[in-house]
């Protein structure tokens, strides 16, 4: 959630940041916006004055009793009734203000990096990195889902009976490559310095609101109404949210954290081709980076978890490029936002396998995730996150541009961790 205060000072900022994000309720909502906090403000200090005069009279009610006039000290009792009044109407009055004012808020993206490309559609999104030769496979080469059933890696339609579309299960050599990837991925991030965390794969309202989740993508979530908890779309989620209202140290900084877990998204309205196969799942596994970094050095940091993602896909010997995502493709909480593509030879295009982001204080100002700089004031610190990395488009892209005549070659650099060679 953008700051108030940083609205306040900066309208034309905000508003010129928001228009590269195509965000066409901007002008209208941060009106709305800074026009009920001048009422509050005008509300508060009103209050303020009551309160103030209310205390004032408070104090000479004993005086005026120890000095015998008791009628002037009911009259001055009376009076501190009615203001007392008046203090509990300007309270429900800035309540309702401030409820209004936040339920407008939570509807403001955050405002894009002034680096971000305009645009509109993926079309759009500025490629800034290209890596790798794009394989060329033998005659009858397949698409991974028809790789997956000839060497009985994954079962699709085994995934439908027990569950639903989109709920693979991994067999054999399948479950061994999806196990050895996130093994090899949590061993990069922590050789990388990031301290591993197993977080629950459920969260509750508070931490979904926390990292923008809600109220923007409650139709994507998986939730169970009884207990209302939602499964994560992501590890971001409980991650992130270990530093809801906590002030962290500034010698910490910065505070890097990386887990594996289960994802859970509905995807609804996802059908066609382009979803076929492992391209887009309800459930998938990922290995998530996320910091907690000092403002200044937020973009420097974003820079070098771009960079690590890409020394991964370099060593998994995958072709890719590096998007940076215009204004109307990025999420609602980003500020700048980096996708990572790998070749999918077979299917004959690209498939996004990262995202890495920089959240700015969009994040820590709902979480409240602070800290205290030289001076000893309290400011929010930034957030960053990436996928590093999601394993089904990895998989398929490792499966479709590896396969040969005689099987599908295993990357060097997973050898040792599933223990085979080649899947034949």
């Amino acid at each position: 959630m953008l700051q108030l205060n940083y609205i306040r000072e900066n309208k034309d900022d905000v508003l010129k940041r928001l228009a590269i994000r195509n965000f066409k309720n901007a002008e209208s909502i941060i009106a709305s916006v800074l026009e009920k906090d001048i009422l509050r403000r005008n509300t508060q200090q009103e209050s303020d004055a009551v309160k103030a005069e209310a205390n004032q009279i408070a104090k000479q009610v004993g005086e005026l009793m120890r000095n015998g006039k008791k009628e002037e000290a009911e009259q001055a009792k009376a009076k501190t009734g009615e203001l007392k009044l008046k203090e509990k109407s300007f309270d429900e009055q800035l309540k309702k203000l401030e409820d209004e004012m936040h339920s407008l808020l939570v509807q403001v993206p955050n405002a894009p990096s002034l680096k971000v490309p305009v645009g509109k559609t993926p079309e759009d999104n500025e490629t800034v990195f290209e890596h790798g030769t794009k394989p060329t496979l033998y005659a009858g080469a397949k698409p991974h889902w028809e790789l997956t059933t000839k060497y009985d890696l994954i079962d699709f339609e085994l995934g439908v009976k027990i569950a639903g579309p989109g709920f693979p299960v991994y067999k054999g050599k399948g479950a061994r490559l999806q196990r050895a990837l996130i093994n090899y991925f949590l061993d990069k991030a922590t050789a990388q310095g990031y301290l591993e965390i197993q977080p629950p794969i459920v969260v509750n309202e508070d931490s979904g609101y926390g990292t923008g989740q809600l109220p923007d993508k409650e139709g994507q979530m998986y939730h169970a109404t009884i207990d209302n908890l939602y499964l994560i779309p992501t590890a971001e989620v409980p991650v992130t949210n270990i530093y809801r209202d906590v002030i962290v140290k500034e010698s910490d900084f910065p505070i890097k954290n990386c887990a594996y877990t289960p994802c859970f998204r509905r995807e609804a309205g996802s059908y066609g081709k382009d979803v076929r196969g492992l391209n887009r799942l309800h459930q998938f596994d990922k290995v998530e980076i996320v910091q907690i970094a000092h403002p200044e050095k937020s973009y420097d940091i974003l820079e070098e978890m771009r960079e690590y993602v890409a020394g991964i896909l370099k060593e998994l010997e995958l072709p890719f490029r590096i998007l940076k995502l215009c204004g109307g493709d990025m999420s609602f909480a980003s500020a700048l936002t980096y996708d990572m593509e790998v070749w999918s030879a077979a299917q004959q295009r690209w498939l996004e396998v990262s995202s890495v982001s920089n959240f700015e204080s969009f994040q820590t100002n709902r979480l409240k995730c602070r800290f205290k700089d030289g001076t000893g004031k309290t400011q929010l610190a930034h957030s960053l996150n990436g996928s590093a990395l999601a394993l089904p488009r990895i998989v398929a892209a490792l499966l479709e541009n590896n396969q040969t005549e005689n099987g599908i070659k295993i990357p060097k650099v997973l050898v040792p961790y599933c223990g085979f060679e080649m899947i034949s």
